[in-house]
């Protein structure tokens, strides 16, 4: 995994802009802490940072293509192509020749074979870019699910591009403005295709490429979920579900460096790290090595809530017995929660205020301690879309609710949030409104079935809406945690061959045994132990203690004190101090705690990134 960044300008000559562009890489040092490459020529300026996954002598970047001693294109890329050695193969029958034994020289390969077509031939997670020094053009590709992000910013005469938006702030032609429609998304909840919230700045859509012209800018979708009518039986199902799993996982352990999982007890992750332990003692590679988080506490004084009928720890060591992994619990505490040091880092990584508060601190910690051991990691993440695990996916108020069904779930809709806004500033901007022009959006998309109706043509928009939007929240959250701390974490259930087959199978297919994710439960019961396989869906943990909520408290009182809080222009001061006076439940909670990390995020955010608000 790495870090990209560039700038394209036409009417400049940026190879006297060095300082600035240099600027844009430095900002992408976490994100690839082994190398960095800086390639200019007139009108481009190409920038990368890197994390040595694969080649780690030969994939240095940005990597240039040459014929008859030409440059003829330049490649920075980001990533992971599970299907690398099979298109090298085929190049190579093209007439193609190697100089490295890297992924990233087949995909520059695969450019000069293919053009923009290329991404269609690829199989992983990425982001990059391809500057066509023949043509004067860029190429921005994006993965289909969206794993690795990818932004740009037009300029009067080009183009800014990063995998982060601190990679284009970096540079003085992109302006730090969030302006209403800006806050609105970063308020709602929704993650609305192509928004970056910054103004000016956008998201190059997952399974999108934009290229970028003299002329101007061109986007294409090379990929989207389709629908047609699915074809096997449960039984034949269930063995393709499987045999997909086993091919993925498979291609996923490829790595010159250690490898683990992360494993939390439930089904997803207790899944990718039996299917990972299997296939390396078949190999004779010894055992997975898996990684989880826990609290100081928290199995212990454990209390069930809406999302969390039990801890994970209990189930975690089952599934290490089971499988014989070689393991770690990470165990955290409130005071590394509140580390002023830890807060900023994280709030940095996302380069906006838009974190789920100790659920992002707790996994920036997690990956800073698998660090120390490990450069690679498997993740149970987006098996919940592809499958159907959530909560929402099963109440019938949450299914037939005419929004997106994760907002009708308190904790983690944003509502309280809102609460807290200056009341002329709430009511401008509306935030229902905004979320139910998304969720028209979403649902115009969604591809329909011929003679599909009723709950099996309404679920497909649910799954619909958790593939394309819901999805990318996480996703988001875990690239940024993860490459915060230079780990790159692969994403198994996000290959586009398994999210394809499994959307077109019928819901009651998908819940056959009466269960949530009943296909993926019967593919891999011959792996798991009994309690994994019957352990009801249980999300990421968030801790219980009411310390935690006590010193966020403390801290927003402290920001209260503060005449210049940046924040008053937005808040209601009045709401904001009636939430800290009101008296901390025995276990504390996210959703009551959601209101004190919003504040907070938000005022470091305009301190430390000095945004203008055009509200």
């Amino acid at each position: 995994m790495c870090g990209i960044t560039g700038w394209v300008d036409y009417e400049r000559d940026l190879t006297r802009s060095g300082e600035i562009a240099q600027a844009m890489v430095d900002t992408m040092a976490c994100r690839g802490p082994d190398d960095e490459g800086l390639w200019t020529a007139a009108h481009a300026a190409i920038g990368h940072r890197r994390l040595a996954i694969i080649d780690l002598a030969g994939g240095l970047q940005p990597m240039v293509a040459e014929e008859d001693g030409r440059e003829v294109a330049v490649l920075t890329y980001s990533g992971e192509v599970y299907n690398f050695l099979e298109l090298r193969r085929e190049l190579e029958g093209r007439g193609h020749r190697f100089r490295t034994r890297s992924d990233t020289e087949v995909v520059l390969r695969a450019y000069l074979e293919w053009g923009q077509e290329l991404a269609g031939h690829l199989n992983g997670m990425f982001a990059f870019a391809v500057w066509d020094v023949r043509r004067e053009e860029l190429l921005l590709v994006r993965d289909r699910m969206g794993i690795k992000p990818l932004y740009y910013y037009p300029t009067a005469h080009g183009v800014l591009f990063g995998s982060e938006p601190k990679a284009i702030l970096a540079n003085p032609l992109a302006e730090r403005v969030v302006d209403a429609d800006g806050l609105r998304e970063m308020l709602a909840f929704v993650k609305t295709p192509e928004h970056a919230i910054f103004r000016g700045m956008y998201e190059v859509r997952p399974g999108q490429t934009v290229t970028i012209r003299r002329d101007g800018i061109t986007k294409r979708r090379y990929w989207q979920l389709e629908s047609y009518e699915h074809p096997d039986d449960v039984e034949t199902t269930v063995a393709t579900v499987r045999g997909l799993l086993d091919d993925i996982i498979a291609r996923q352990l490829i790595s010159d460096v250690p490898l683990c999982t992360l494993l939390s007890g439930g089904l997803d992750s207790s899944a990718v790290t039996a299917l990972a332990a299997k296939d390396l003692r078949e190999q004779g590679l010894g055992k997975v090595r898996s990684f989880s988080v826990d609290f100081v506490g928290y199995t212990e004084n454990f209390k069930p809530d809406a999302a969390r009928a039990t801890p994970d720890t209990p189930y975690v060591h089952d599934l290490v017995r089971h499988v014989g992994s070689e393991h770690a619990d990470i165990v955290l505490d409130s005071g590394e929660l509140m580390d002023p040091a830890v807060r900023a880092r994280v709030l940095h990584a996302r380069d906006l205020p838009v974190g789920m508060g100790d659920m992002d601190t707790s996994l920036y910690l997690l990956f800073k301690a698998i660090r120390g051991h490990s450069t690679v990691a498997l993740s149970g993440e987006s098996a919940d879309e592809v499958f159907g695990g959530y909560q929402w996916f099963h109440d019938p108020v949450a299914v037939n609710a005419d929004m997106f069904p994760w907002l009708t779930w308190g904790d983690i809709s944003g509502n309280a949030n809102l609460d807290l806004l200056d009341e002329d500033l709430r009511e401008a901007l509306d935030i229902p409104a905004y979320r139910a022009d998304s969720y028209h959006q979403a649902l115009a998309e969604v591809p329909r079935l011929p003679g599909e109706t009723g709950h099996e043509r309404r679920m497909r928009e649910i799954s619909y809406l958790n593939l394309t939007r819901f999805v990318q929240l996480l996703l988001d959250r875990k690239d940024r945690m993860s490459m915060a701390v230079g780990l790159e974490v692969r994403v198994p259930f996000c290959d586009h061959r398994l999210v394809q087959y499994v959307f077109n199978a019928p819901w009651a297919m998908k819940t056959f045994d009466g269960r949530e994710k009943s296909l993926l439960r019967a593919a891999c019961a011959d792996v798991l132990p009994e309690s994994v396989l019957q352990r009801v869906k249980s999300p990421y943990p968030s801790t219980q203690d009411p310390g935690y909520e006590q010193a966020l408290r403390a801290a927003v009182g402290d920001l209260l004190r503060d005449d210049a809080l940046p924040s008053r222009q937005i808040m209601d001061i009045a709401a904001m101090r009636t939430l800290i006076g009101k008296p901390v439940d025995e276990t504390s909670s996210m959703g009551s705690r959601a209101p004190l990390e919003r504040i907070l995020q938000l005022d470091a955010w305009l301190r430390d990134y000095q945004v203008k608000l055009d509200v």
